[in-house]
């Protein structure tokens, strides 16, 4: 279980709203995880804790030294003057693995087109693809699926469980189904 991440007593607060006060989780790798819960109750920050773009106000957090992580943020994150090729080989910095995981989300033919003549669930994937392209030990996902319609957030999931073999998947959601047969952490 050489990835594993563990938090230790994790306070958390922004401004007067305590997020976490004595959050004591671990993730062991291979795993696959589905953090679930109302808004509000910090799911968002558990992911930016672990990824380390939040420091928790007191306790450990505990993450493999020299180990990369994939984030796919609840936002595209796109950038805009870019192809969306040219913003999964951000990440890759191959031309034919950036085309084949865009092929992998549906998008081989926008591989030229830029963000803004995307639709919603478009940019999604494209985010998705540019997330999975990048070959990283641990994936954490943050509501990936958003803005997409039934059958193809089942493809896309499906598609994140197999690309997530191996490794540690920690997804945030909303839908309980996405978590079918992962570890379910309540918050």
């Amino acid at each position: 279980m050489h990835n594993m991440i563990r938090l230790e007593h994790v306070r958390m607060s922004f401004a007067e709203k305590e997020i976490f006060s004595n959050l004591s989780l671990t993730f062991a790798s291979p795993g696959q995880y589905a953090i679930l819960g109302p808004s509000g109750r910090g799911k968002t920050t558990l992911l930016r804790l672990i990824a380390g773009l939040e420091k928790p106000l007191s306790g450990d957090i505990c993450v493999p030294q020299d180990v990369h992580i994939s984030f796919c943020f609840q936002e595209d994150r796109l950038l805009p003057w870019k192809t969306v090729l040219e913003n999964v080989m951000l990440v890759c910095g191959d031309r034919a693995a950036a085309q084949r995981w865009l092929g992998r989300v549906g998008l081989g033919a926008e591989a030229d087109s830029y963000p803004a003549s995307l639709s919603g669930g478009m940019k999604r994937r494209a985010s998705l693809a540019r997330a999975l392209a990048y070959d990283a030990p641990i994936l954490l996902m943050d509501e990936p699926f958003r803005a997409l319609d039934d059958a193809t957030h089942a493809q896309m999931l499906a598609l994140v469980r197999e690309t997530a073999k191996g490794k540690l998947l920690i997804l945030v959601t909303h839908d309980e189904t996405d978590a079918d047969g992962m570890t379910v952490v309540r918050l």
